[in-house]
């Protein structure tokens, strides 16, 4: 007889914290730890996967420290224990144990003998854990007996791990319900210098000693060191890591990491264990940080040239899509080559297009003239084309919030090849698509190819043409923003940037003849509802990062950058990196009322004592338009920094209030700017200084 089969279909998944909790012992270890411990229990939460490890020095201690698991998880979530799973072993089966399962209302499952299966979910988080902690004393030449160190760790880092029994969150998130952050995050194992309080030590001692950094602090926001020399751990904040290098426990000195980085083609998938997983195993196994580093550099390679793009096949198909979008387009003819006219070089660009995920979407390849051979006033005259202002973008996100109305996001694709040229222009053909028998022929292009000076306006003066001749209404403060009907009735208006068309409406059925039409005429892809435009991620109404002072601060000195300036970006990075989960948020049935606020610093640039212009203004419940710039003049006061300031934010309320006119939703009362200095103010209402 043998075993039956086990049932296919998946066992039962919890809907809330702590209805199931799996654990587990797993030991005993042959070298003790280092509190002489030769055990670990876990306990895993069924529906975070959050996970907590406990060291025991015998099997007997696991209900002392299942009573503190309850106790603390209890507290943190609010919510109790229901459902304990466990093995038939005779530390969950004591009558003790049982007892207090019993008095605290816990439903104690246990498996069957000799069937880990059932408990497979502490089963598999065990092996996960102790393959962790294998390799982590093994990249460091750790002893053996900061094995539960090297356990605590891999826990700590899992619960930081997206899993795939947990979409879209870390065990952690979905515990704490916040995203953890990854910023103290060392190498397990490292050499690391702690500094000496000034209390601990002598004038001529050394500021810092050396250590091993070996777990992360719970109670204490700090890192768990050993020292080689007391033998002791302790928890320091103020520590700088060598993560390379590790310690040379038979020479008692250090020794430094090798830098060996993958090479391109080697087969690196060989050295990795393929093992059945549950669905509890982390996304992804990584090796060391080298490789990893080196593998960023060769996962989404893009061809420099065409001898290297026709190596692959997925470049060569991105090519003749591209030359199948310019033939349908009637872009060019093929002509023998005129004697009096010089064709222009083509070059072939890749590039590979991401999803927001960070996943490929595809791979692209445009064919690019080489305009800088173009000879201006004989190849091309106008270049200017305009594009959408920010601040309009973020207008049209306020008032479509504020009325309620929906955003939604067409592209044009290769846009730049509808734009009709005025100017006679000739190319060669691209390379490795040459026409067979007709090599030395060239085309001649009807319509502009990216790369042409003049590609960019051409395109605008095609699709600015059609909008009009579609009964759209082209404001005259604003080049690329469109209306077609009146608020009062059916209302449908349009911002353009190239190819990208922000639009929003207060009628459907509008919405869907404009769509309709603009893929007859070009070709278009539907996005739908606004997600991403122009950087600003929208969801539901808008929510975006931004950096403003900062950033202009820093391009004064793109010239001549410093050590110092470099410090400057880093700093706004972090900035970015701490806040990009913050935006800005445009409430709905709010007054549509237009409100800035101007301000200014004085003197405050060093190099030259200009002061700098800063102003914001918002419309309904959000800020959607801000400034901030060196002002033109040295002000020879804070009260007159502060109405140059003034005078240029009311300069530009001028132009919102005239936009939001045009888009027929008039301001009737006043523009409201504050203003935070009493003299400024005197100074805008009377003719109190006359020099000013």
């Amino acid at each position: 007889m043998h075993k039956l089969p086990f049932p296919v279909n998946k066992s039962f998944r919890t809907t809330q914290k702590l209805e199931l909790v799996h654990t587990d012992i797993c030991g005993p270890m042959r070298t003790p730890s280092l509190s002489q411990n030769r055990y670990f229990i876990l306990f895993i939460d069924d529906f975070t996967r959050m996970t907590w490890v406990y060291f025991l020095g015998n099997k007997g201690q696991a209900l002392l420290v299942f009573k503190k698991f309850k106790a603390l998880v209890e507290n943190q979530s609010g919510c109790r224990i229901k459902k304990l799973r466990s093995n038939n072993g005779k530390e969950y089966t004591s009558n003790d144990f049982n007892l207090f399962c019993e008095e605290a209302g816990v439903d104690h499952q246990l498996t069957v003998s000799y069937t880990p299966q059932q408990n497979g979910i502490a089963k598999r988080k065990n092996r996960t854990v102790m393959e962790m902690a294998r390799c982590m004393l093994a990249e460091k030449k750790l002893p053996k007996c900061f094995w539960a160190k090297a356990v605590y760790t891999a826990v700590y880092l899992l619960n930081g791990l997206p899993t795939k029994a947990v979409k879209g969150m870390t065990p952690i998130e979905a515990w704490y319900g916040q995203k953890p952050s990854t910023d103290h995050l060392k190498v397990f194992g490292s050499i690391c210098y702690n500094h000496v309080p000034a209390a601990k030590r002598g004038k001529l001692d050394e500021k810092a000693k050396i250590g091993i950094f070996i777990s992360y602090a719970t109670q204490a926001k700090g890192y768990k060191v050993y020292d080689s020399i007391t033998k002791k751990v302790n928890v320091h904040k103020d520590v700088v890591f060598y993560e390379s290098a590790h310690w040379n426990w038979d020479a008692g000195k250090i020794e430094k990491g090798s830098n060996k980085q993958c090479e391109a083609g080697s087969d690196v998938a060989s050295s990795f264990e393929i093992a059945e997983v549950d669905d509890d195993s982390p996304v992804l196994k990584t090796k060391s940080l080298a490789e990893i580093y080196a593998r960023c550099n060769l996962a989404s390679a893009e061809p420099n040239c065409f001898e290297e793009a026709a190596k692959q096949q997925v470049w060569i198909d991105a090519m003749k899509e591209e030359l199948s979008m310019i033939e349908k387009n009637q872009t060019w003819c093929l002509i023998p080559k005129p004697d009096d006219k010089k064709p222009i070089g083509v070059k072939w660009v890749f590039r590979t297009k991401l999803n927001p995920d960070g996943s490929i979407h595809k791979h692209k390849a445009r064919l690019v003239v080489k305009g800088y051979a173009q000879q201006p006033g004989v190849d091309y005259g106008e270049t200017y084309a305009p594009v959408a202002r920010h601040d309009t973008v973020r207008l049209l996100i306020a008032l479509a919030a504020n009325l309620g109305w929906k955003l939604f996001h067409m592209n044009v694709k290769s846009a730049f090849l509808n734009g009709v040229l005025q100017e006679e222009i000739y190319v060669e053909q691209p390379h490795g698509f040459k026409i067979t028998g007709k090599e030395d022929y060239v085309y001649k292009l009807n319509k502009a190819l990216y790369g042409l000076k003049q590609a960019p306006r051409a395109w605008y003066c095609r699709i600015d043409d059609y909008l009009m001749s579609q009964g759209f209404r082209r404001s005259t403060e604003e080049a690329t923003l469109y209306v077609k009907g009146s608020s009062s009735e059916s209302q449908l208006i349009l911002s353009l940037y190239v190819d990208d068309l922000l639009l929003t409406r207060n009628d459907l059925k509008l919405m869907e003849q404009f769509k309709k039409v603009m893929m007859q005429e070009f070709a278009m892809t539907d996005l739908g509802e606004t997600k991403y435009f122009l950087g600003l991620e929208v969801q539901q109404l808008s929510k975006g990062i931004f950096i403003c002072q900062e950033t202009s601060y820093l391009s004064r000195f793109m010239s001549t950058p410093s050590k110092l300036h470099l410090v400057a970006a880093k700093r706004v990075l972090r900035y970015i990196k701490g806040t990009y989960e913050l935006g800005l948020w445009f409430d709905s049935n709010q007054q549509g009322r237009l409100q800035g606020y101007a301000d200014s610093d004085w003197a405050g640039s060093m190099e030259d004592m200009i002061s700098t212009t800063g102003y914001v203004f918002s419309f309904g419940s959000g800020s959607f338009s801000w400034n901030s710039k060196k002002q033109d003049v040295v002000a020879q006061s804070t009260a007159e920094a502060e109405y140059l300031a003034a005078g240029a934010a009311a300069n530009h309320a001028i132009w919102l209030r005239m936009v939001l006119e045009e888009l027929g939703f008039d301001q009737i009362e006043p523009c409201v700017l504050k203003v935070d200095n009493m003299s400024a103010i005197a100074i805008a209402q009377n003719p109190v200084q006359h020099e000013i």
